[in-house]
């Protein structure tokens, strides 16, 4: 159970993201819904929240913006008095191939995904040092592990956050902060709903076990790891992907 823990979930609003707030809230987390672009679908993750009797409120913030997550994070911890558990979720894809991909594309996923991630872990890690205790759980992907034609800046961009969650499980061990990484393959997202049909269909016959993942199943991967349960599990990119690798 998580009763008393404070948690952020970047990219939150829906998918994947909406269904960690979910479960976090369900073990009786507070949670910080953070969304940048749909109020809509924030406030309709924060709804489903309280239709559970879970609590927890919505903040708009651009993670790849340095200052806002600083603000985000010091307002929460100025509401709250603590800062337990942060889920980062938020990303962006803009496929194209290398060769043909803008710089602007390159570097606008890797601000959102790696450095977006890297924000929030820094302003976040400090707290969760003077608790001595905190969860962090980053969002990577398979693409990030074994690459993906048409992909080079999410590959990139998801490779660096596990390289990104080892150094940080290091550092930040014996303050009691676990640090790890879940990497979805094939997930029932709006970004799996824009594949054409024929293509999802070749996608999944690679999975050994022939179907598309739920966004619910890695949202309990994530709310295990956020556990106390969990507690001595740090460093580790635990792969939720049928098998795919």
């Amino acid at each position: 159970m998580l009763v008393g823990k404070v948690a952020l979930v970047t990219g939150a609003g829906k998918g994947i993201g909406r269904a960690i707030a979910l479960a976090l809230a369900k073990e009786g987390a507070v949670v910080a819904v953070n969304y940048q672009s749909s109020r809509e679908a924030a406030l309709e993750t924060l709804r489903l929240i309280q239709e559970k009797q879970g609590t927890g409120e919505i903040i708009c913030c651009d993670v790849s913006d340095h200052e806002a997550v600083r603000s985000m994070v010091d307002g929460l911890i100025a509401r709250y008095g603590r800062l337990d558990i942060l889920v980062n979720n938020a990303g962006v894809a803009r496929d194209g191939l290398l060769a043909r991909m803008t710089q602007e594309d390159f570097s606008k996923v890797i601000e959102t995904n790696l450095m977006g991630t890297f924000y929030t872990i820094r302003y976040t890690a400090r707290q969760m040092v003077r608790q001595k205790e905190g969860r962090i759980i980053n969002i990577t992907s398979v693409t990030g592990i074994t690459g993906n034609a048409g992909q080079a800046n999410y590959a990139a961009s998801k490779a660096g956050i596990i390289g990104l969650t080892k150094t940080a499980a290091k550092e930040l061990a014996r303050k009691g902060i676990t640090v790890n990484a879940v990497a979805p393959g094939f997930i029932r997202t709006d970004m799996a709903a824009a594949v054409p049909e024929q293509i999802l269909t070749k996608a999944i016959n690679t999975v050994p076990m022939g179907r598309i993942g739920e966004p619910e199943e890695v949202a309990d991967l994530v709310a295990y790891l956020a556990s106390e349960k969990a507690a001595y599990i740090t460093g580790q990119v635990i792969c939720i992907d049928g098998g795919m690798i």
